[in-house]
């Protein structure tokens, strides 16, 4: 590979990709590809971790996210794509840093706590998702990765992979890990059908494979305007879900729709109406790559190939990593192979 700097980044595969992860992560995937060396990483250890009672339909989360991948350009000759679970160094760095992570580091990230009251009626309370942001620290690690994109929300799990970075280094004397920084990814808030967030558990999302029929009439359902009671008040578009979409999804016709709303010259029908006809239009490519193979099967087979291809050129990586790892704690045998030249 070229000598470009190297990005991690993943999604857990717990559901279908709906636009919230279009303009949220895919959207800033596919420019990534041009100006770093990326590996997406399919996180089915972290689903897991909250699905562990209801695996049934992981595998078919898993071909069904990276199709989406793929229809939303997501390139494996130019990025690599891989499953997190075919990779086992990740699981092996895992519990190396487990040793060395002082409790009171996990159990302070905030996410923890907000997770465990947004996924109420779940049994959660294990070492495993208590642990899962040093899996996270793992995942960064063991490719050396240079930037990971995050949220805001997301950057006191990277400052943990820091943290744990330093203090391997302090322990061991062998500066051996970059410090990963931040890439903030500047994304448009997109909330759900019914004006709170965009998630599958409230079944209010618009899925990125959605036929024709089911957005529109799941558009129709949107939350809109609540101080417009009649056809001929005027509208007050910042507060109104549908045309905040409009600035996303067509921002070079945002401006007249605003217009047209606050002057009433617009309804709110006429407004999902047509929007429906934009979504259709943006998720068109993802309908499309599943109507090119003959069957579900057929796609699968494919999406397969890519996740071997990219497990391969993941490994190649990690297996150095972890031979470096394992010399500086004292586990590798005396003469030990550091094995095969990782690919920069």
């Amino acid at each position: 590979m070229s000598e470009k700097q190297r990005c991690l980044s993943g999604m857990r595969p717990t559901g279908k990709l709906h636009l919230g992860h279009l303009v949220g992560v895919l959207e800033n995937w596919k420019k990534l590809q041009e100006e770093y060396e990326c590996f997406f990483m399919v996180a089915d250890w972290h689903a897991l971790m909250s699905e562990y009672e209801h695996p049934q339909a992981l595998q078919a989360d898993v071909y069904d996210n990276v199709a989406d991948w793929l229809a939303g350009g997501i390139d494996p000759a130019r990025s690599v794509i891989f499953r997190q679970s075919d990779v086992p160094e990740h699981l092996e760095l895992f519990a190396v840093l487990s040793i060395l992570t002082p409790l009171g580091w996990v159990e302070r990230v905030p996410t923890y706590k907000e997770q465990l009251r947004e996924l109420q009626g779940r049994d959660l309370a294990t070492y495993g998702f208590l642990g899962y942001p040093v899996l996270q620290a793992a995942d960064i690690l063991l490719y050396k990765a240079h930037v990971v994109p995050v949220g805001e929300d997301q950057l006191p799990h990277l400052e943990l992979t820091r943290e744990i970075a330093r203090r391997f280094h302090f322990l061991y004397q062998r500066e051996l890990f970059p410090e990963p920084r931040a890439l903030l990814t500047q994304a448009a808030k997109l909330l759900g059908t019914d004006g709170r967030k965009m998630s599958k558990s409230y079944r209010n999302a618009i899925n990125l494979s959605e036929e024709p029929d089911a957005i529109r009439r799941l558009a129709q359902s949107m939350f809109t305007d609540p101080l417009r009671i009649k056809r001929t008040d005027p509208g007050h578009p910042e507060a109104c879900n549908v045309c905040h979409y409009w600035r996303v999804f067509a921002p070079q016709r945002a401006d007249v729709v605003w217009e047209e709303c606050r002057t009433a010259a617009r309804g709110c029908v006429q407004n999902k109406q047509e929007l429906s006809d934009v979504l259709i239009q943006v998720t068109e490519p993802f309908r499309a790559a599943r109507a090119r193979f003959a069957s579900a099967s057929a796609m699968q087979r494919r999406i397969e190939e890519v996740l071997q291809d990219g497990a391969a050129r993941a490994r190649r990586v990690a297996r150095q990593t972890m031979d470096e790892v394992k010399r500086v704690i004292g586990l590798a045998s005396v003469g030990s192979a550091a094995g095969p030249a990782a690919p920069r």
